[in-house]
């Protein structure tokens, strides 16, 4: 049977009421934004004859979601940061940027704090044998394409078992493994040494891979590196590679890949690569430049503000 109830004046005034737009008190923020999701997903029960075991099931769902910390991991997952980028790119357009280097997703695994070193930074500490040595360098340049001396390059990837430190349930990793701030030398450039990441996949008994199942899609991500690039007077760039090869690269259940963003994977095997770079064996090398814009009126537009790991 189908109920229509939504637009009733009852309804209407008792979701002002619950939302608290009859009173003074609050935020009046808050008050919008509830106020229209609120509304959403009252008109989505009505629209979609939704029952009330179908509702509690979903209440349950999301008590499941966050007793696994996993909504910063559903959120990639059913697009909505990528849609955030979407916005801002939409943004930019309207107000003439381009951005050399593109923006995409942060992810839920940064942590604050990582040990800052200046140009070079060894970013693995070696305990996992089964990384292929990486070296990767380039050069940090605002929008006029010249270099910027000092710019920060925060860098931070999971291991071949795709974990991260400080959220490894194996608790194999020492802390800030994989993590680094280098600051850029005098040429603007950054370089530094770690291992190939390896894709991973959302844990396979949670509730983001659970909902996953029931759109019949896949939680699989290719293996990438994370950056935060910011330097004075241009804005933060939250960005990240990915490893070309992988067979999720244009594929991923996060909509992190974009165009620009999969740079070549060069195997270095010959003696003299090998000892310019202190290394007793083979290689991969990723050369990879960053470019920054400007402040907008003396504003950065694109900083996100939200809860982060910090560890002192």
């Amino acid at each position: 049977m189908s109920i229509n109830i939504f637009e009733s004046a009852e309804v209407q005034n008792f979701l002002k009421l619950a939302c608290g737009l009859n009173n003074n008190e609050g935020n009046p923020r808050t008050k919008e934004i509830v106020h229209r999701i609120v509304s959403d997903i009252f008109k989505a029960i009505e629209d979609l004859n939704i029952t009330s075991d179908e509702y509690w099931a979903g209440v349950a769902y999301l008590n499941r979601l966050g007793t696994a910390h996993e909504a910063g991991l559903l959120s990639p997952g059913l697009g909505f940061d990528r849609y955030m980028d979407m916005r801002m790119d939409a943004e930019d357009e309207a107000l003439g940027v381009n951005n050399g280097t593109p923006r995409t997703i942060e992810g839920p695994l940064y942590v604050a704090g990582a040990p800052v070193e200046h140009g070079f930074a060894r970013l693995d500490d070696g305990s996992d044998t089964n990384g292929h040595t990486l070296i990767m360098h380039g050069t940090v340049r605002g929008e006029d394409g010249n270099p910027i001396p000092g710019a920060q390059v925060e860098v931070w990837h999971c291991n071949t078992k795709g974990f991260y430190s400080h959220f490894d349930p194996t608790g194999e990793q020492k802390p800030f493994n994989m993590r680094r701030t280098i600051i850029a030398d005098e040429q603007g450039r950054y370089r530094f040494q770690s291992i190939i990441p390896h894709g991973y996949g959302c844990p396979p008994d949670g509730p983001t891979q659970e909902l996953l199942n029931q759109l019949g899609r896949h939680g699989n991500r290719p293996a990438h590196i994370h950056f935060f690039i910011t330097a004075e007077g241009h804005r933060k760039l939250t960005t990240q590679i990915n490893i070309d090869g992988d067979p999720y690269v244009f594929d991923d259940f996060a909509y992190a890949t974009r165009e620009g963003l999969v740079p070549p994977v060069i195997e270095r095997t010959d003696e003299e690569s090998i000892k310019a770079n202190g290394l007793n064996g083979p290689f991969a090398e990723i050369e990879f430049d960053f470019n920054l814009t400007a402040l907008i009126n003396g504003v950065d537009n694109q900083v996100v503000n939200r809860e982060r790991k910090v560890v002192a």
